[in-house]
């Protein structure tokens, strides 16, 4: 017997909208990595494939340019700030799952509050904040570091990645953690033990969206930081095309393509944890 045929007008009307939206997708970055090949220096090319092809920008950018230091600063950034959120962020949402305390609630709503306003919000409340951190501390931890950076985004992911832990780890039973206790395991022991080896997949969740965040941010770095030699990967882009008659696109486009890079390998590399994570309680309250 022949096999039905299971393909439907919703099937079919389902693959080609979202084969419009890879094209949508897909194109915008084509066009940057054509552009970032090409011996002409603009973004207006007739063509998606570059009629002159040369990686002389790339030499020019690795050559010329601080591209190098600014990518050494994003990683330094975004790698201290994820390690630091992990641990707060682990503990403070494992604290607000298992633990009854006083204040308990009131922080839990506190977190949902602070998640209401825009970042944009505390920009002169971060740079007073810097501002005084630098006075007391000689510089070490204030405007124009990159400690001050690390400091602020870390913090700045607390509120949001504590409520996804805390959620993921409602979902797992109790019991586990109760049997530990009986075996005479200590708090701390179980939560390492135990519950830590557990909480892998949505780690891995609150780990990417902790190293995008300050790796794909502008604003901030711009305002806090004034040395060219301290300019994260997002400000020195910018750079490349803020001359007032001078305009490196094809520099612009291959720094932009480089500077993906550490990002699509994280997301190929940790995409089945990504989707486990954000499926297994993470939208749990």
């Amino acid at each position: 017997m022949e096999e039905k045929n299971n393909i439907t007008p919703t099937m079919i009307i389902s693959h080609i909208v979202l084969i419009i939206m890879l094209i949508a997708i897909l194109f915008p970055a084509a066009w940057v990595l054509s552009t970032s090949f090409s011996a002409v220096n603009t973004l207006q090319t007739s063509s998606i494939f570059p009629t002159a092809f040369t990686v002389d920008n790339y030499i020019k950018l690795i050559k010329e340019t601080p591209f190098l230091t600014w990518m050494k600063n994003s990683l330094i950034i975004c790698v201290s700030s994820t390690l630091i959120a992990l641990f707060l962020t682990t503990t403070a949402g494992y604290a607000f799952s298992r633990f009854k305390f006083a204040g308990r609630r009131f922080g839990l709503m506190s977190m949902i509050i602070a998640q209401m306003f825009p970042g944009m919000m505390a920009m002169v409340a971060l740079f007073k904040l810097l501002n005084w951190l630098g006075i007391i501390t000689s510089g070490a931890i204030g405007l124009n570091t990159l400690t001050g950076l690390i400091l602020i985004y870390a913090g700045g992911s607390i509120p949001f990645n504590t409520w996804m832990l805390k959620g993921y780890i409602d979902s797992i039973p109790k019991s586990i953690e109760e049997s530990a206790y009986i075996d005479g395991a200590s708090k701390w022991q179980t939560f390492t033990k135990i519950v830590l080896p557990l909480l892998g997949p949505m780690l891995v969740v609150v780990a990417i969206f902790s190293f995008i965040q300050p790796y794909t941010d502008f604003l901030l770095p711009v305002i806090i930081l004034q040395d060219p030699q301290k300019y994260t990967l997002a400000v020195g882009l910018r750079s490349l095309v803020s001359g007032q008659f001078t305009k490196n696109w094809t520099m612009f486009t291959a720094a932009a393509t480089l500077g993906a890079i550490p990002i699509m390998v994280m997301f190929l590399s940790l995409q089945r944890f990504l989707v486990e994570g954000l499926t297994k309680g993470a939208v749990k309250g």
